[in-house]
């Protein structure tokens, strides 16, 4: 395997993830996918980072994972407050480069296992990704099951006689992490790669919203309208307690500064 690039650390309340583009990510899953070992990637957004600010476990399986990258501007936002320099191209959401995923894991001959979605997701999602790379190999199972138990053993088996490079897990957070935890020893994978809703969003099963707001930061917004019963405490809620506890950390930091400022003057 090649060497792995290492990318630039960036931490929020506690919480680090790399800076790093697209084809990075593409790239570090493809290569890790080649080496017998296995390599944990996760993401983060503001709801996950509310998650880790409450959860030790949930931080514990961020900030240990070996990729983290950053799916949400709120994050970026936040960074920047904290004195980062980042951009736009640092953020990047599954649905966006699933195909670009795809085709360079068929050039690679890296295999893909879907864990996701209703029933029928997961099979709407392959065959669109074997219209573009027919020779991917690719296999899936549907995420509606009982994550403890006979059920998920009898998941894990299908996985194991697969025996997948690359695991794609889509529960949404904190419960396919804490699934990855909990059978990470028994599991036969090279690279576990919790996405969430992509499925969901990737085959039209939940709106995503028009490109105009999923490119510029509001795409929270589109799922808030559109499920407003399930999300409102996530974004109404969630969204400025975590910018209320970042410019906590950005006075904090400005405080702690100027008193090392006077003490040395």
């Amino acid at each position: 395997m090649e060497t792995i690039k290492e990318f630039p650390e960036v931490k929020v309340l506690d919480v680090r993830f790399h800076q790093l583009t697209v084809q990075d990510l593409i790239s570090y899953i493809v290569e890790a996918g080649k080496v017998d070992k296995k390599t944990v990637i996760a993401n983060v957004n503001v709801r996950a980072i509310n998650f880790a600010y409450q959860l030790p476990w949930y931080r514990n399986f961020i900030n240990k994972a070996d990729l983290v990258f950053c799916d949400g501007f709120g994050v970026l936002l936040g960074a920047k407050f904290l004195g980062y320099q980042m951009k736009s191209l640092h953020r990047m959401t599954c649905p966006d480069y699933i195909e670009s995923l795809a085709l360079a894991c068929e050039q690679q001959n890296i295999s893909l296992f879907l864990l996701a979605g209703q029933p029928g997701v997961t099979d709407k999602a392959i065959k669109k990704l074997l219209a573009i790379a027919p020779n991917l190999r690719i296999c899936g199972h549907h995420g509606y099951f009982d994550k403890s138990g006979i059920n998920s053993d009898a998941v894990i088996e299908k996985i194991n006689k697969f025996k997948p490079d690359v695991l794609y897990i889509g529960f949404g957070m904190p419960l396919q992490e804490r699934w990855i935890l909990d059978n990470f020893d028994k599991m036969e994978t090279r690279v576990f790669l919790p996405l969430g809703a992509c499925l969901d969003f990737y085959t039209d099963s939940v709106y995503r919203g028009p490109r105009w707001l999923t490119d510029n930061g509001f795409e929270w917004l589109t799922r808030l309208i559109t499920e407003p019963t399930r999300l409102w405490d996530r974004y109404i809620i969630g969204n400025p307690l975590f910018f209320y506890r970042v410019l906590k950390q950005v006075i904090i930091q400005k405080v702690q500064s100027n008193a090392i400022w006077r003490r040395y003057k």
